[in-house]
């Protein structure tokens, strides 16, 4: 058996401010700080052992991770960052206030943006100041395969070849894995190991640095999954 932690970074100063981030690179706020050291404590509580550790291209992620592997003496491990982790793009959305776009938009289009399978926001253009193109971080990065925008569906086509090819070894092996990534990331993942409708895939939430626990037998059949935190878990969607 397996071990899977999935963790959404803690929150950002984006989130704070109820902005769409997407790609757009931006630092955890105070308290997301905080949750990703509560993350950390969390796993040591449950004496969760930790074999890989996997993040996105995005700080936000990369410093959540730090601070958990801080927390349980294993600052020294190997991580392995993938842009295929990164959030979802948001396109022509990315900066701008959730709030004053839905009364700009209405409330339903907002939500076929932020929920539906397959619907992206317009492309961000290629000189908006957000466009991650302009971060040299994504030098190494073939420039056709970075967005302009994404639906839910597009990352789902990223996270899934990625986890497929480099994380399902480890596990069929039996090893523990930690991957701390976004929320749109791991809702796409989640689709994938809960099974879940692309109907029903708009109820799930990810709640920020709450770790997702899920023991998988060899063959990744899920066998119980639960958020170490309790009082900020959001419902688990399985369609298995």
């Amino acid at each position: 058996m397996s071990k899977l932690v999935l963790v959404r970074h803690g929150q950002s100063v984006w989130n704070l401010q109820n902005r769409f981030t997407g790609w757009y690179d931006v630092e955890l706020s105070e308290n997301g700080l905080l949750e990703a050291k509560k993350a950390g404590e969390l796993l040591i509580a449950e004496s969760t052992t930790i074999d890989h550790a996997y993040t996105s291209y995005l700080k936000r992620a990369n410093n959540t991770l730090k601070i958990i592997l801080n927390n349980m003496s294993l600052e020294n491990m190997d991580i392995i960052r993938s842009w295929e982790f990164n959030e979802r793009h948001y396109g022509s959305l990315t900066g701008l206030n959730k709030a004053e776009m839905k009364e700009k938009l209405g409330e339903e289009q907002i939500k076929i943006y932020r929920r539906s399978w397959d619907i992206a926001p317009p492309e961000l253009s290629k000189d908006n100041k957000f466009n991650p193109r302009s971060d040299s971080v994504y030098n190494n990065i073939d420039s056709k395969v970075i967005p302009d925008t994404e639906s839910l569906k597009d990352t789902y086509d990223r996270v899934i070849p990625y986890f497929d090819f480099n994380i399902k070894p480890k596990i069929f092996e039996g090893k523990n894995i930690i991957i701390v990534a976004h929320g749109n990331s791991l809702r796409a993942l989640c689709k994938k190991l809960f099974n879940i409708s692309n109907v029903k895939i708009n109820e799930l939430e990810i709640p920020t640095g709450n770790p997702l626990l899920i023991n998988l037998n060899p063959k990744l059949k899920v066998l119980s999954a639960n958020y170490l935190d309790s009082s900020r878990e959001q419902n688990i969607i399985m369609d298995q």
